[in-house]
This record gives C-alpha cells, structure tokens and sequence, in this order.
C-alpha cells in the first residue's frame, strides 16, 4: 500500500486523471449519435465535481486520520486533482457550448439558476488552473495561497449547480456527493475553532 500512494509517477496519475476525458472526447469525434454531445454534458461536469470534492477533502481528512498515508497522497497531489477537475469542467462546458449549438441559445439560459452558477463557478477555476504551476506559486507568494481560497467559492457554486439542474428536484445527488465534503469542513471548523482545548487556548 505503502508504495502504490509514494510512489505513483506523475505521468501515470495524469494518464489515469485524463483517462475517462480521453474516453469521452474519442466517443463524442465518433460517435453518429446527434444527441452525444448532450449525453455527455454531465458525465463530464460530474467528474469535475467528483475531483474537486475529493481535493478539497485533503486536509480535513489529513487532520481526522492523523498518520495515515492515503489522505498524505491527496494532499500532496491536490494540485493534479485540482488540473484535472478544471480539464473536466472544461470538457463539461465545451459539450454543453456545442449541444446548443448558438450563442442565442446559451445567451437565453444565463439567468436560469443551474446556469448562471455554473459560468461563475468556471470562471473561478480558470484563473485557479493556470497557476496552478510552481512558477506562478513562488512569484506571487501569499497572493497565491489567497486566490487557491476561491475553490471554496467555486464548490459553493458547483453544488448549487447541480442541485438546481433539475428545478431541486434532483438535488440528492449533488447533496450526496457533496455531503462527505461537507461534514469534514464541519469537523475543520470545529477543530481549529470551536473544541473546549481550543477555545480554553484562545482565552488564556
């Protein structure tokens, strides 16, 4: 176990994060199926969820499963994951710009709630993805660390995203996916600010 979480090559978790992205472009290239690129909006916009979800449960699962070695890997290749959950949201809006097929029709769908949120949401980890690199993370210092912060505004929106999609109706799954999320920054909060040790601390 030990070496399949240390010594995982970079290039063989990118080949693994990009595999179902892979998987999808070639079908959508190939595919004679008029609605495919609509078919696969979701699965697309759902991986990207999926991967961000897990990214932002690095730390907190560091901090409740102390010493163990999984929640180390993902906190050390968060970076990867957050890359490729913004290469899934990419994928997720070109589908979706081409199932429409017009920019009046995208234009219409802006003030709609599971629309708007999303554009933002996207619009957030742009600026995330690119500098993403070591480059950017030494010259811009603090700056950095201030703007990776904004990935909390982006799982806000991402969740409202897919809970809204189906007029909250279909909001179980998105509420399920990102429940586990939830709870750990619940647990975040009260660790570093709310637990009697902590508090006792501060007012010493």
């Amino acid at each position: 176990m030990r070496r399949i979480f240390f010594a995982t090559h970079p290039y063989l978790l990118w080949l693994i994060l990009a595999s179902l992205g892979i998987m999808m472009t070639v079908t959508a290239l190939t595919s004679t199926d008029p609605k495919i690129f609509h078919q696969l909006v979701h699965p697309a916009g759902e991986t990207s969820a999926r991967l961000l979800i897990i990214l932002m449960m690095a730390t907190p699962l560091t901090m409740l499963l102390k010493g163990w070695r999984g929640p180390q890997w993902l906190k050390r290749n968060r970076r990867y994951l957050g890359v490729a959950s913004f290469g899934y949201a990419l994928l997720h809006t070109i589908f979706y710009l081409i199932d429409k097929a017009s920019v009046a029709s995208v234009v219409g769908e802006l003030p709609r709630l599971y629309i708007w949120t999303g554009w933002i949401a996207f619009l957030i980890f742009v600026p995330l993805a690119l500098t993403s690199m070591d480059y950017f993370v030494r010259k811009m210092g603090t700056w950095w660390k201030w703007l990776q912060r904004w990935t909390y505004a982006a799982a806000v929106l991402t969740l409202v995203h897919w809970a809204a999609l189906h007029d909250w109706g279909g909001a179980a799954p998105a509420l399920i996916h990102f429940g586990p999320l939830i709870a750990l920054e619940a647990y975040r909060v009260w660790y570093w600010y709310l637990r009697p040790s902590r508090r006792t601390a501060r007012a010493s």
